[in-house]
């Protein structure tokens, strides 16, 4: 049994079948600890980077859930189904009659800011029940599109029925949702056949770890080695370093102020940025939005308050 006190974040290399909570479960059994979440939930039909945080990497959540995301997805034309991906009742089927030049325009044509709908079987809650919950009573909810960034999209192979292709976009992008779309587009209906979230954040499935391929005995020890500390989570986050004086009136909830952020050693920061205030051990103390960038922290009074903390942390 691993020290249940540890903390960090690992990702994971989800198996298909698998909930995002079951693996998540399966973690805090093999590592002892009391509190773990995930960051970005993928469906079980999907594989691939799945982040989870161990105790006051817990606080780091809604951070980690705002990276982008990569993805493998493979989607069968011709096949429309009511969940929008393999696992669903089959609407109706047609025999895709396309070329893969065509193929290759439409899906550039869904690159940039798109509206999607959430799909009618998603955890998407509607009056405090998720939408699938709705939907397997045969109650269709009207919800309203969003707003999403689709980075890139690249044509990997094309095997009729099947087609392959690599996404970048931005988080609560629906996949499922954009598979019909694109079939739709093509004139001949489509669902999602298997996806493989590639990257989150900061975390690619080469440094992911596997679940099913060793015993738990042996794993607990390789899972506290491949975890990621807290105060290296965030790498997109630049780093202010603090003393043990500043790191105890954080603690106490002080806010930084000007005084605090002047020297020769503080990082090129602006405004909205979002830092992490460590200690010289590597221990995270806080994060902080900043609100006076670095260019002008010489120019207003040293009282003046320049952050805002979000998180302090207890390690």
């Amino acid at each position: 049994m691993a020290d249940g006190k540890i903390s960090g974040v690992l990702a994971v290399d989800k198996p298909e079948g698998w909930t995002s909570r079951k693996v998540v479960d399966r973690l805090q059994k093999i590592l002892g600890v009391k509190k773990a979440g995930h960051a970005g939930t993928l469906d079980p039909l999907a594989t691939g980077v799945l982040i989870v945080c161990f105790n006051e990497a817990t606080k780091l959540v809604p951070y980690l859930m705002e990276g982008g995301k990569e993805y493998l997805v493979q989607m069968l034309l011709g096949v429309r189904t009511d969940t929008l991906d393999r696992e669903g009742t089959v609407i109706s089927r047609e025999d895709p009659e396309v070329a893969p030049e065509g193929i290759a325009a439409v899906l550039e044509e869904f690159t940039g800011s798109i509206e999607q709908v959430a799909p009618a079987y998603s955890a998407v809650k509607y009056q405090g029940r998720p939408l699938y919950k709705w939907a397997r009573q045969g109650v269709k909810i009207e919800t309203r599109p969003r707003l999403v960034k689709v980075g890139e999209i690249n044509l990997v192979s094309v095997d009729l029925p099947y087609i392959t292709f690599a996404l970048s976009c931005s988080k609560g992008t629906y996949v499922r949702s954009l598979c019909s779309d694109i079939g739709e587009r093509l004139g001949c209906g489509a669902c999602m056949w298997s996806l493989k979230r590639t990257r989150s954040g900061g975390f690619s499935l080469a440094e992911a770890v596997s679940l099913t391929d060793e015993n738990a005995g042996d794993l607990a020890g390789s899972l506290i080695e491949r975890m990621v500390s807290i105060a290296d989570a965030l790498p997109q986050a630049k780093t202010v370093y603090v003393d043990e004086e500043f790191a105890g009136r954080l603690k106490e909830g002080r806010q930084p102020v000007a005084a605090d952020f002047s020297g020769p050693h503080i990082p090129l920061f602006d405004p909205e940025d979002v830092v992490k205030l460590v200690q010289s051990d590597n221990r995270l103390v806080a994060i902080a939005k900043v609100l006076v960038g670095a260019k002008e922290i010489g120019l207003v009074a040293r009282d003046t308050r320049a952050a805002s903390i979000l998180r302090v942390f207890n390690e």
